[in-house]
């Protein structure tokens, strides 16, 4: 937070929208950052009657504030590197350089402090690499300052806007899909419902199934409902918590709700698949 407001100050010190550029998405880390930990924070809290899984989902709706607020931020920067590009002022290239290589050092720092457990949490993969192209964004800037210091060209600052801007929604864009997927309680992404369909209906003695749905509890859990045809009879509670096990072991489904029905020829109301 203080290199933001240390690149806010001599971005406008400075005349420089690519530093202000670069200062609006660091702040954006920032907010991303503790708006992540307050979600993680919530989600922690016990079931309740009112909220009968927890606060689980509120990561999903902090990953949605955080792209949304990212895409806001970026354009506002964008309106003013399009007027700076029409009418250009003077930018002091030097400051420039020495506040960006700055923050080259604050986010390389930042990363190295995801990168020993990136491999491990994808949320934190996700981190490491976003505080990485910060660097490489910062990177970019002291380029800018550079090119400006040795050829006055004071348009390459608000060209070097542009396009860490469009990194910067590049960037976003997927997160932004992807949390409204969550929110709208799409399957994940890393899960394909037809090889799960056809696992469950593998399993011995079931002849049918239907009413499946997978969805996000949260940013790292995954719910499944179903219910199994087994005409042969109830299988007991040792089946049940078989293929529980399995769904959490082949496609990271840890909290599945299985119904088991033994008549075939009894009609149930949630069978066909426009039914929910």
């Amino acid at each position: 937070m203080g290199f933001v407001l240390l690149e806010g100050i001599y971005g406008l010190i400075s005349g420089s929208v690519a530093l202000l550029a670069d200062a609006g998405h660091n702040l954006g880390d920032v907010l991303g950052l503790l708006t992540a930990w307050g979600a993680s924070r919530l989600a922690l809290r016990q079931p309740s009657d009112r909220f009968t899984y927890g606060l689980r989902s509120s990561s999903m709706l902090a990953a949605l504030f955080n792209a949304t607020t990212l895409l806001l931020v970026t354009g506002g920067v964008v309106t003013e590197s399009l007027h700076r590009l029409i009418m250009p002022g003077p930018v002091a290239g030097p400051t420039v350089m020495g506040v960006a290589a700055i923050g080259i050092l604050i986010n390389g720092a930042t990363a190295a402090l995801f990168a020993s457990g990136r491999k491990g949490d994808i949320n934190i993969r996700g981190a490491f690499l976003h505080m990485l192209s910060d660097a490489v964004v910062s990177a970019g800037v002291v380029v800018a300052g550079g090119v400006i210091w040795l050829t006055g060209w004071a348009w390459v600052d608000p060209v070097v806007s542009l396009v860490i801007s469009g990194l910067i929604v590049w960037g976003t864009w997927g997160l932004l899909r992807e949390s409204l997927n969550m929110v709208l309680h799409a399957v994940p992404d890393a899960i394909e419902p037809r090889k799960v369909r056809e696992a469950l209906a593998a399993l011995p003695g079931v002849s049918a199934l239907h009413d499946l749905h997978i969805w996000p509890m949260s940013t790292t859990e995954t719910a499944l409902t179903c219910h199994l045809v087994m005409p042969g009879g109830h299988p007991g509670d040792a089946f049940l918590a078989e293929a529980c096990q399995m769904l959490h072991t082949k496609y990271k489904i840890g909290h599945s709700t299985l119904q088991v029905e033994v008549d075939e020829g009894f009609a149930c109301p949630l069978e066909p698949d426009h039914v929910v």
